[in-house]
Parts: structure tokens; sequence; C-alpha cells
């Protein structure tokens, strides 16, 4: 007999893959869309808005609990604040000119929130604190609305609303200011 050639086998390689490198890939990836979406998320702050049909003044009837919890902050140019506490039509109001800051506006939100529930506790009807009602002016910036609401969070004022129309009144004390 001959010698026949032999077959050559093909040496059978190991088929296994070594996932290390994608392991690790995929570790980075999941971590990268889990740090991206949480830098992404809006920095909120809660704002509690009052019904639309909400409203005080004579033309409204307040009642006497209501009018005393008003506090308008108005916002005007150069971080000039005017507030007063009451209703502007109505004898006991009270108008200050304040400034941004703990001695400034801050101080006296507290101290009137302080008040103003210390008269509802002894009327009866305690945890109702002010009605803050933030008016900004055509000519305030954005810097001072966010101001004014990070005051309003630090005073724990839950009540405010932001109102963007000024009475007649209003407008010729901003304008004399």
């Amino acid at each position: 007999m001959k010698n026949l050639p032999q077959k050559v086998r093909s040496r059978k390689l190991n088929s296994r893959v070594d996932l290390t490198a994608m392991v690790s890939v995929s570790f980075l990836l999941i971590i990268f869309f889990m740090v991206v979406g949480e830098l992404s998320k809006p920095k909120i702050m809660d704002i509690a808005l009052p019904d639309n049909d909400w409203g005080c003044g004579r033309s409204y009837g307040c009642s006497k609990g209501v009018e005393e919890r008003v506090i308008t902050v108005m916002l005007d140019e150069n971080d000039k604040i005017i507030m007063y506490w009451g209703l502007f039509d109505y004898p006991q109001f009270t108008l200050k000119k304040m400034e941004y800051g703990k001695n400034g506006i801050r101080k006296e939100l507290k101290e009137k929130q302080k008040a103003i529930l210390e008269y509802s506790a002894s009327t009866g009807r305690p945890n109702r604190g002010a009605i803050v009602i933030i008016k900004p002016s055509k000519k305030s910036n954005f810097k001072n609305l966010v101001d004014i609401l990070d005051e309003m969070a630090i005073a724990k004022i839950d009540t405010y609303s932001i109102v963007n129309d000024f009475t007649p009144e209003e407008a010729k004390l901003l304008a004399s200011r």
C-alpha cells in the first residue's frame, strides 16, 4: 500500500470570548447616563398658588382675618423692594422700603409671619400664616424674582402668589420712588 497522505485536521480553537472589556464599557456607560440624568433634572421650587377666583379688597369683601394676613411685596429696578402689610386702601396699611438679605426683607417676613401665626392662634384658627402677593414691576429683573422666592422659602411662607398687575395707586407709588 502506498503511503496515503494523511488528512490534515484543523485544530479546534477555544471558542470562549473574553467579555471583560465589554462589561467595563457597559458599567461606564451606565454610570455616565445616571450622572447625566441626575444633573439634567430641573431645579424647581414648590409654589402654592391660590385659586383663580381669589381676590382681596373692598370689592371682594375680604374678611377681617384675611386682610391682616396679606403682605404685598413690589419689586422695582435696582434691587429695590417696597412692602406693605394689609391692603392698600385700608387705613392700617404700612409702607416700607426694604433691601434683600437677612437684615432686610427676610427679617421683616419672619417677624410678620410670626405675628400673623400668633394672631391666628389667638382667634382659634391656628396655622393660618401670611399670604404674600409678589408684584414684580416691568423694570425689575428675573434675579430679583428668584431672590424673593428664595426669601419666601427661608421665611417658611407657604402661601404666596406672583401677580403682574399693579393698581393705579401702586403704579404711582413706584413711579414716585
